[in-house]
């Protein structure tokens, strides 16, 4: 007898009796050559702080370029043009905008990707949770801008307030690694929910404060691109080509519009499901109702063979929501590519004895290194004492205090507001107060960590030992 549930047929005659079954030690595919090279490169990319020291190895390669008999060579690379030519339509920049505006567009996806899933999934997702790192990440914005504005104000220089506003989560998370199990699971969230909502913020300023003027024609344009996104996932539309050339066209849109076209990346990457369409118990009941045409006698005679394995990936894929899938899909690309490749083309500067004086490189510095950790402490503080949060279980107010300091970390986006704000000279300044401001913001961080972390242990010791010997003088 058999019934057919939610459109998928079951038969008792097809049941596994998953007691008998045999799990597998490792994937049943066959080792081949390529795998035995691949796999130590797989298991450093799965290293937390490989991606953090990864950005670093650019970063110096770009200095000692940028400071090397080669620089000019190295600096007119990122400036020769790139053109996209079809019919009378012509698309023409230079390498670094290219960078800077269309493959960071995937960067900023992914971001709005991991704050769509902290928003559905994560510690965003509970007020009363969140409303300690959302505190401490607006006081971690403005602080460090009014810092700067105290001493650019009215100057040429003021143009740069959001550059000590945005903190680097890959180096965040780089040096929480380092630090290992020193570093309570607490701060960890509490400073990785931070960047993500310095993220947001930082988003929020690139569109309000760097837009100097609009094209309504092309903004409409990218507005229509963007709602037919929508309507595709709402007609269930599964292919992602369609929502790609629908992207591409609402970037399009909006880099002819005054908008930085990289905040297209950021709004699909919140409107992108957070849920999976099919069930795994769904999915398990149709491996079950095909499993007899995985027998090996009926596989090599069944006839297209290729439409069934088509099918199979197809529900595979349904099993997790787009949302998660693209996440760990374009991840490793974000981390390991563009990443590296934006710091290779941005980091770069001529370092000059007069840029390490200059008042923008000192206000960049100022507001990263004790701006962020003073408007962290000093907002969570304000929240704590309203009654509105409560510092997280086994995380003491030394510890955050010296977490706060990593916060300083501003490389990526820091950089990236600067290239928005700048031009030439102040620009090459700001990124020099960028670079030192965050190298500074890790010292301290990872060094204040460490040593309130022996601290910690050393009290928790002496408190088991008091208490031992309490218990043998009672005896």
């Amino acid at each position: 007898m058999q019934q057919k549930e939610s459109g998928i047929l079951k038969s008792e005659s097809n049941t596994i009796d998953a007691s008998n079954l045999q799990r597998p030690e490792t994937v049943p595919l066959p080792l081949q050559p390529i795998d035995r090279l691949l796999r130590p490169v797989a298991r450093i990319l799965h290293v937390e702080a490989t991606s953090g020291i990864f950005l670093i190895i650019c970063t110096a390669i770009a200095l000692a370029a940028a400071n090397s008999p080669y620089r000019e060579a190295y600096l007119a690379f990122w400036e020769q043009t790139v053109t996209l030519a079809f019919g009378d339509f012509s698309f023409q920049h230079s390498l670094h905008h290219i960078i800077n505006d269309a493959l960071m567009a995937i960067f900023f996806f992914v971001i709005g990707l991991e704050v769509k899933r902290e928003l559905v999934h994560g510690s965003l997702a509970d007020l009363r949770q969140a409303s300690l790192p959302i505190a401490a990440a607006i006081g971690g914005m403005v602080v460090p801008a009014g810092l700067y504005l105290s001493l650019q104000y009215g100057e040429p220089g003021q143009r740069g307030w959001g550059i000590p506003m945005a903190t680097d989560i890959a180096f965040v998370v780089g040096c929480l690694a380092l630090l290992g199990s020193r570093v309570p699971h607490s701060l960890r969230v509490m400073l990785l929910t931070l960047a993500i909502v310095d993220d947001i913020g930082a988003i929020l300023v690139i569109a309000i404060g760097y837009t100097e003027s609009l094209d309504l024609r092309y903004l409409l344009l990218a507005g229509v691109a963007i709602t037919v996104v929508q309507l595709f996932s709402r007609l269930g539309v599964r292919r992602f080509p369609p929502y790609i050339l629908m992207g591409a066209i609402g970037w399009y849109g909006l880099h002819e519009s005054g908008v930085h076209a990289t905040l297209t990346g950021v709004i699909l990457g919140l409107m992108t499901p957070a849920r999976s369409v099919l069930v795994p118990e769904r999915f398990r009941e149709y491996l079950q109702y095909k499993q007899d045409d995985f027998i090996e006698e009926r596989w090599v005679k069944r006839k297209h063979r290729a439409a069934l394995v088509k099918e199979v990936q197809k529900l595979t894929r349904e099993t997790v929501s787009p949302l998660e899938y693209l996440e760990i899909t374009l991840h490793p690309w974000s981390a390991y590519v563009i990443m590296p490749v934006f710091a290779l083309a941005n980091a770069g500067v001529v370092i000059q004895p007069e840029h390490i004086s200059d008042s923008v490189a000192a206000a960049v510095m100022l507001g990263l290194v004790v701006g962020k950790p003073l408007g962290i402490v000093l907002f969570s503080w304000v929240v704590i004492r309203m009654g509105l949060a409560r510092l997280p279980r086994g995380l003491s107010w030394p510890m955050l205090i010296s977490g706060s300091f990593l916060a300083g970390i501003g490389f990526t986006m820091a950089l990236f507001i600067d290239g928005l704000a700048f031009r030439g000279q102040s620009m090459d300044t700001a990124k020099v107060g960028v670079l030192i401001g965050s190298a500074l913001s890790a010292i301290l961080g990872m060094g204040l960590l460490f040593w309130t972390s022996v601290l910690h242990r050393r009290h928790r010791e002496q408190a088991e030992a008091e208490a031992a010997k309490a218990v043998d003088t009672a005896e």
